[in-house]
């Protein structure tokens, strides 16, 4: 059985692999021991926080093999991003050149620098170990996040966005980041990755462009990778749009990566999902499920293949699993069609 919980302090090993394994582009987990442990100390400490809105706090969950004992994955959620550092992307729109004089009428892409989603709640730090991407470990990895946020939204903004991986290669070279480097930086693109993600941000502000940057100025390899997304993220972003969320012109300002966003009450888990009094018994059926419990800290989820009646108060689940998500009978589990 596949379980998700939050990280706790003898996971860090585990999340050390994992980093190793994530590879360039993958900002929010930097391998970086010391802050490795810093965030796996905040994640503990904003889970036993008393929280009546969202601030700084971040939530760290991992997958769990419960027949091996084996991390497998993570997955997080930042409660409300660039309160502290700024939170920068570039938004692609459109500047109109023209001139009734000469007939002449030109719309042009520019990006422009920004912090436009300062305060909303971010999903982040997905990575799944390739030999479990099958099943519906993929799926339980990232839509538990919706379902803890269902029961606990008085910690979460109304908009959550999702920073997708944009197009690199194989050395962790990205064509935008190429055109950036050679006209306003002097560092490559996993050295300018690894420090954002370790928290130092200040070159941003010092060296990135301050203007709007005219898309055809670019060279054709950076302009064709504007909004795409790397090849192993291709799966992430089509959950995401399943859910509800669209990509509205914003960027990653390293390597072009789409940010996509969705309000709260669109998620289609969040609003999919219903509450049920546990029953312990057997249950087997053909429709994947999703379960949750309610708790914060000691929050737990799954996926099973139960006989699943929507329109029923109550739910069988087996002792087994029932002890897995930590429930008993009379407790309220959340679940919903996955």
């Amino acid at each position: 059985m596949m379980i998700l919980r939050p990280i706790q302090q003898c996971d860090y090993p585990a999340l050390l692999k994992i980093a190793h394994e994530s590879g360039h582009g993958f900002t929010s987990l930097p391998n970086n021991e010391a802050l490795l442990q810093k965030k796996i100390d905040h994640s503990i400490s904003s889970f036993a926080k008393s929280a009546s809105h969202p601030g700084d706090e971040g939530y760290l969950f991992v997958l769990e093999d419960s027949e091996t004992g084996e991390v497998v994955g993570t997955s997080a959620i930042e409660a409300a991003v660039g309160l502290d550092d700024a939170f920068y992307h570039y938004h692609l729109s459109k500047a109109i050149h023209s001139s009734r004089t000469l007939n002449v009428y030109k719309a042009v892409d520019i990006l422009t620098l920004c912090n436009d989603y300062t305060g909303a709640t971010e999903l982040c730090t997905l990575f799944l170990k390739d030999g479990y991407r099958k099943n519906n470990n993929g799926k339980l990895l990232s839509k538990a996040r919706f379902m803890f946020i269902k029961q606990h939204q008085e910690r979460f903004a109304d908009t959550v966005i999702a920073e997708m991986r944009g197009v690199s290669n194989e050395q962790g070279n990205s064509p935008f980041w190429q055109w950036l480097e050679e006209h306003f930086f002097s560092m490559d693109f996993p050295t300018a990755d690894y420090l954002t993600g370790i928290g130092q941000k200040v070159f941003i502000a010092e060296l990135m462009p301050k203007y709007p940057i005219y898309v055809n100025l670019l060279s054709k390899e950076a302009q064709a990778v504007i909004g795409k997304v790397h090849d192993n993220t291709r799966p992430a972003i089509e959950l995401l749009k399943s859910e509800g969320f669209t990509f509205n012109g914003y960027v990653d300002i390293f390597d072009a990566g789409p940010t996509v966003e969705a309000k709260v009450d669109n998620i289609a888990t969040i609003r999919n999902a219903k509450n049920f009094t546990v029953k312990i018994g057997n249950n087997s059926g053909e429709t994947a499920v999703m379960l949750a419990n309610e708790k914060l800290n000691d929050f737990r989820a799954t996926v099973a293949q139960l006989n699943f009646v929507e329109s029923s108060a109550e739910l069988t689940l087996p002792q087994a699993m029932a002890e897995a998500l930590h429930l008993q009978a009379g407790d309220i589990v959340t679940a919903t069609r996955i």
